[in-house]
């Protein structure tokens, strides 16, 4: 890895960065490089484990915690449903004042006579009931709502799987960033060091003013990278804040290495992976059981519903003032009420033919759907395995390039080699510790990927 992929690589942990502080000429460090720390110099370290990090997103996200509200709301719904097939009661009051009463003429021998018909004030009151006996679509609906909460609930889960995966992945860049600055700072170390030196043997009249500025040169290179390195961490804390719900300016601290998480690593390939626990595979079954109990629902329609209803009522019938001398009469009833679907338009009909394609649409899509799903299975986990064996070839890399280094340091200090030569060596050893340790991220970074395509549940979500 040379410098040029080294930046590449930060650039995607960082995004777009600010342009860089002029570096000094000096061997000395940029005011630049330690800016970019400032942001958590006040902050107390909080040590946490990535099961620390996942425990405490579940707990705090508000995403989670919009999907846990998601799925009240739908329980809440169904008995809203349930509640239909119980009895309603219903209280009324009613009063009628009247302004002309109706008149009613009749002939009686010949002669026409008037009657008046009617009360002035007419006070009704009473409790109606009813009560659904037959009701399949009512009936149906309750499965439906059953089915909407299993969709909220697989909603939540996979709110929470995309959580684990989100904090798994800001705490692994955390780990790079913080990994990689400590190679950069431990490579610029070594170049300012050998930048004072050629300043104390200039100064002394043992070195050429061309060898000062070379190492001069050196350090300032790097200052770049160590500021972006710095940028990295702190834009990789904050982002891993976020998904935790904590306060941007709690200054976290992982309380392990990249170097560490190699132990975790395992071959990928050889194992069967099913596809039952995939959010998306059981997300799109939940909406074909639902179609088919919005199918049945259709059907129900044309079935009969059989309903029965009770009121006990007051009536009160009197003249001139509506508060004084009333007397209520006590009516009531009972009966039943049958109703027949015979002819709506076609209506039903073609709703009916509605639920039926989309029905068959959702079985064409979950085809493609596990078709789509093992070809993405194939390639994490060959994704997986090349990572690797990327990190076991690296790590041979980093063993070969120290001890090059080692070679060519001994040979500097007796004078059979140059201090180009030298600084290309330790350039070639950080560039190699540096792709060792982008491995094992992307090592982990795959396998998190991986578990969230086969809906893998954490520990702390269970």
């Amino acid at each position: 890895m040379n410098r040029f992929q080294f930046i590449i690589i930060l650039s995607c942990l960082i995004g777009p960065l600010p342009a860089a502080a002029d570096t000094q000429e000096s061997g000395t460090l940029s005011p630049a490089a330690p800016q970019a720390s400032e942001m958590f110099a006040g902050s107390p370290e909080v040590i946490m484990s990535l099961d620390d990090c996942i425990s405490t997103a579940l707990s705090q996200s508000p995403t989670i915690r919009i999907a846990d509200l998601e799925l009240t709301r739908y329980d809440y719904s169904r008995k809203e449903t349930l509640a239909a097939l119980l009895p309603k009661i219903d209280f009324a009051l009613s009063y009628q004042r009247s302004i002309e009463l109706q008149t009613m003429r009749m002939d009686m021998g010949g002669q026409s006579q008037q009657i008046k018909m009617g009360s002035d004030n007419t006070w009704n009151t009473g409790f109606t009931a009813s009560l659904p006996l037959v009701a399949p679509t009512l009936w149906k609906s309750l499965s439906l709502s059953s089915t909407q909460i299993l969709q909220a609930a697989e909603s939540a889960r996979t709110s929470r799987l995309q959580t684990v995966n989100a904090v798994s992945q800001a705490y692994y860049s955390l780990m790079l960033a913080l990994a990689s600055r400590d190679v950069i700072r431990q490579n610029y170390e070594t170049a300012l060091l050998n930048a004072q030196l050629y300043e104390k043997r200039f100064s002394q009249g043992t070195a050429s003013e061309y060898d000062v500025l070379r190492a001069n040169v050196q350090v300032t290179n790097l200052e770049p990278d160590l500021l972006q390195a710095e940028i990295a961490i702190n834009r990789c804390k904050l982002q891993l804040c976020v998904l935790l719900g904590l306060d941007v300016n709690v200054n976290i601290t992982p309380d392990t290495t990249l170097e560490a998480m190699e132990t975790l690593m395992r071959p990928a390939s050889g194992e069967t992976y099913p596809l039952d626990a995939n959010p998306s595979l059981r997300s799109l079954d939940l909406q074909r059981r639902l179609a088919a109990d919005n199918t049945s629902l259709r059907k129900m329609a044309f079935l009969p519903t059989l309903g029965a209803s009770f009121n006990i009522n007051w009536l009160a019938l009197s003249n001139d003032s509506p508060f004084k001398n009333q007397q209520f009469s006590p009516y009531s009833s009972v009966g039943l009420q049958l109703q027949v679907p015979i002819f709506s338009g076609g209506s039903r009909w073609y709703a009916l033919k509605q639920a039926k394609v989309q029905q068959t649409e959702l079985d064409l899509q979950r085809e493609d759907l596990v078709n789509s799903l093992r070809m993405q299975v194939d390639i994490a986990v060959e994704d997986i395995d090349r990572q690797a064996r990327q990190v076991v070839s690296s790590r041979r890399g980093v063993d070969q390039a120290r001890k090059a280094r080692s070679i060519m340091q001994k040979s500097f200090e007796i004078g059979a080699a140059t201090y180009l030569e030298l600084r290309d060596s330790e350039v070639a050893e950080m560039s190699a510790r540096l792709v060792y340790l982008q491995a094992i991220h992307s090592w982990l970074s795959a396998s998190s990927e991986l578990d969230l395509l086969l809906g893998r549940e954490h520990p702390a979500i269970k």
